[in-house]
């Protein structure tokens, strides 16, 4: 059986159970022996990352490699376009998410209730580099988002960043503009299973973890 090394609340570690989800794969998770980046875990997973998976001989972390190592071992259901041009678009769309609009919304983590006072004007300077990000989206969305649209593994790691934003909207008072487009495909994406399976826990650690 496959083991995921993970911690519940972590925004990455979600988007690859939802990869696990719609695969309708079976996993053992188990939270890094020592804590995260410890040196029991680093015997174990030399980078210290989360998430970090164990599949027979393989030892892989990260939540991009993972989920390209489970699309090529379990192919069905597909979450990579067979045409070439179009699997270059998926991950280009997956790394907008990992490389883009994700740290805009993390760039507000040393601002949680109990850490660093936020500023407006830090509040301010993030509601728009956020909206902007969402801007994006929408245009890339534009491109690829059709009635025939399947689950790919670029779409794994928006709902979890959207619900973080719904969480930290009203706490810190946020100006976040949604397009009508991204609200279009959020829609679709909390009717997928796995996506829904996965919110529906996810969201009550998210809600406790804010609350702590």
């Amino acid at each position: 059986m496959i083991t995921i090394y993970a911690v519940p609340i972590s925004l990455y570690c979600a988007k690859l159970r939802i990869v696990l989800r719609h695969k309708n794969l079976t996993w053992r998770e188990e939270m890094p022996p020592g804590g995260y980046g410890s040196e029991d875990y680093k015997r174990i997973v030399p980078s210290g990352n989360l998430p970090a998976l164990v599949d027979g001989k393989l030892t892989i972390a990260d939540s991009e490699a993972i989920a390209e190592y489970l699309e090529e071992q379990h192919p069905h259901p597909a979450m990579l376009p067979l045409n070439v041009l179009e699997r270059a678009k998926v991950r280009e769309r997956g790394r907008f998410h990992d490389t883009r609009l994700e740290p805009e919304v993390r760039a507000l983590f040393p601002f949680l209730p109990g850490r660093e006072t936020s500023t407006q004007e830090i509040l301010h300077r993030q509601s728009h580099a956020i909206s902007s990000r969402l801007q994006q989206l929408s245009e890339i969305l534009d491109e690829a988002f059709r009635p025939e649209y399947i689950l790919t593994l670029a779409d794994s790691g928006l709902p979890i960043t959207f619900a973080w934003l719904d969480s930290l909207i009203p706490l810190m008072g946020l100006r976040i503009l949604w397009p009508k487009s991204v609200i279009a495909y959020r829609n679709w994406l909390e009717q997928q299973p796995a996506v829904n399976d996965e919110l529906t826990e996810y969201t009550p650690i998210l809600t406790a973890f804010l609350e702590v």
